[in-house]
């Protein structure tokens, strides 16, 4: 009888899970987003070292909001001054949205950081954060040298977030790991575990998970023979990526900060990455994530970005979000 109460006991959990993950879909769903924010820094100077916010009504012509200067200030938020490499995410229940971000000044040095902001609103104006300090948290840390761009992504078998970043310790080379954050998302409550292994040994940073036609896609940046984007492939969010190895930026220069971002009402994908040695942006659009093609001439900002993501929002929130921050029409 203990036996058969506990078997039902377990299918109960699991259904229960299965249903939340379906709700949850539905809710995000249902939503009709028709207008898109772009969450990003501008540079390395103190300043610049902030989050920002613009808005597009297309996904192609985006507007500063704030006058293109900090909508939360980076002292009150992070345990180095500075902020980098913001990625934002709209929760699973379609009203809660996530936002994390490498604590990092650069002026201190490329190796001088060790933390990650985790930051939490309901109304994208009002954000709470909390700082997670990698080498304090966790044991076995202390040849730790960074703590890179960091991304959220919503795991429905687990009905969590699963928070992935990139991390050097010593001499090794960047490898990009995962934690899944407390219910609250104020802290991680799970050891880091390597997320991807590369079988060229090529160091990777900057990862982004786009889940498409039941594979999760693992965009990061690599060095190797060149300083450019690759994808690797999964079933499964957290094991058994397989690398796509080839280059997908469409350009010779060096990029870095891929982001990734589904166009409304349609099929097509923007992928879009910092050009970073020559102090713009590039934007590409694809369907199936493979081919890749230009489309710079179609795009427009009134502000120079460094690595963001961009995030389809809703009417309501695009209003209220200019409400707060106004922006640079004329």
């Amino acid at each position: 009888m203990k036996n058969k109460n506990l078997i039902c006991l377990l299918i109960l959990i699991v259904f229960g899970s299965m249903m939340n993950a379906q709700k949850s879909k539905n809710q995000v769903a249902n939503l009709k987003t028709t207008a898109y924010l772009f969450a990003y820094f501008t540079g390395n100077s103190n300043n610049e070292e902030a989050i920002r916010f613009a808005v597009s009504n297309d996904g192609y012509n985006f507007r500063a909001l704030n006058g293109n200067q900090p909508v939360i200030d980076s002292k009150e938020i992070s345990s180095s001054g500075g902020i980098r490499d913001p990625h934002i995410l709209r929760g699973a229940d379609g009203k809660t949205f996530y936002m994390v971000a490498t604590d990092m000044v650069s002026a201190k040095g490329w190796d001088s950081n060790r933390a990650m902001v985790l930051l939490k609103s309901t109304d994208l104006v009002n954000w709470n954060s909390s700082v997670i300090n990698i080498q304090k948290k966790y044991p076995n840390q202390e040849n730790l040298k960074r703590v890179w761009a960091p991304q959220t992504i919503y795991d429905t078998q687990k009905g969590k977030y699963m928070i992935y970043w990139s991390m050097q310790h010593g001499n090794d080379i960047d490898k990009i790991y995962y934690a899944y954050a407390n219910p609250d998302f104020t802290d991680l409550e799970t050891e880091p575990q390597q997320l991807f292994f590369s079988p060229t040994n090529g160091a990777c940073i900057d990862g982004e998970i786009i889940f498409k036609d039941n594979k999760y896609h693992l965009f990061f940046k690599t060095e190797g023979s060149g300083a450019g984007i690759k994808i690797a492939v999964s079933n499964k969010l957290t094991e058994g990526y397989v690398l796509r190895d080839q280059y997908v930026q469409q350009t010779k220069d060096p990029v870095e900060g891929a982001g990734v971002f589904k166009l409304n009402n349609s099929n097509d994908y923007i992928l879009m990455y910092d050009l970073y040695t020559k102090g713009k942006y590039q934007f590409t659009k694809t369907s199936d994530l493979e081919h890749f093609s230009v489309i710079d001439n179609a795009v427009t900002m009134d502000f120079h970005p460094r690595h963001g993501t961009v995030m389809p929002i809703t009417a309501k929130e695009l209003a209220r979000l200019e409400s707060k921050w106004g922006n640079t029409k004329q």
